[in-house]
């Protein structure tokens, strides 16, 4: 079941909801440059287990409206809360990937944890994603600086690049195709507005104000979020479980499906 929750006045944001009367909630928040439909090998499968499932599509990409500004992660965090409270969750799962484990991150310190009784971060894009002196393990800026420079100048081959860097596992062209088109999807404004987000913002300060049990979820193969950066949110998450997936890259929830789903069912029931 799909639907639009206003947010603010002239954005709205669509929302995936399978299973509402499921056992547990779980919501999803996706990476960049795609949509809630990256997780489709988990919607298949946790509604048949009694899961309920929402993915949220970010503003600017999926089916969400496409504003021009409210990129930073206050804005983005503030757009789930707004989700959290028009749903009435509580006691749910939060799980964000990439850039969606980076708002959840700041959803956790800028909302208190509202209505969150476990996290799950997936190939988080956090503390800090850029390199620097003191951040050793992050992408050079100059990767960041190429890829919003790309999404100006050609954004369907930035995309195309990127997709090849995004999976360890083979993925046949069909399914190649299918992930370019969900980048497709986003406003050329938002994606580049992300990649700008990225090297503003540093979640280093929020990882000490989660409290809730957190399962981090990270490919060993990861090229975009190398797999330190889930070592450093393992060290500075108290209550947290690092849990490295020796097969994948930056799409563990694809590359391993079938572990993945395991390991959330587990972390979820324990």
């Amino acid at each position: 079941m799909g639907y639009y929750i206003k947010v603010e006045n002239d954005v709205k944001i669509y929302v995936e909801d399978l299973n509402p009367e499921g056992k547990e909630t779980i919501l999803f928040l996706h990476g960049w440059p795609g949509s809630h439909n990256l997780f489709e090998y988990q919607f298949d499968l946790l509604p048949q287990m009694g899961y309920r499932c929402i993915g949220i599509d970010t503003r600017g990409f999926g089916e969400s409206d496409k504003p021009f500004t409210g990129y930073d992660y206050n804005r983005l965090s503030d757009d789930v809360r707004m989700i959290v409270a028009a749903l009435k969750l509580n006691n749910f799962t939060l799980a964000g990937h990439s850039t969606g484990g980076s708002i959840a991150i700041r959803y956790m310190a800028r909302h208190c944890e509202y209505g969150v009784s476990k996290l799950v971060l997936i190939d988080a894009a956090a503390p800090y994603l850029i390199q620097t002196p003191t951040n050793p393990y992050g992408a050079p800026k100059a990767v960041i600086d190429n890829i919003i420079q790309g999404t100006y100048n050609d954004r369907p081959k930035m995309l195309r690049d990127f997709g090849d860097i995004f999976f360890f596992q083979h993925i046949t062209c069909a399914f190649s195709d299918w992930f370019f088109q969900l980048g497709l999807q986003a406003a050329g404004w938002a994606t580049a507005a992300i990649a700008k987000t990225w090297i503003r913002e540093d979640l280093s300060s929020d990882l000490g104000k989660i409290n809730v049990p957190t399962l981090i979820v990270h490919g060993i193969h990861d090229k975009v979020v190398p797999f330190k950066l889930g070592e450093l949110q393992n060290q500075c998450i108290k209550n947290s479980k690092l849990i490295p997936f020796k097969y994948s890259g930056h799409a563990t929830f694809y590359d391993e499906r079938d572990k993945f789903n395991k390991e959330l069912v587990k972390f979820i029931e324990e």
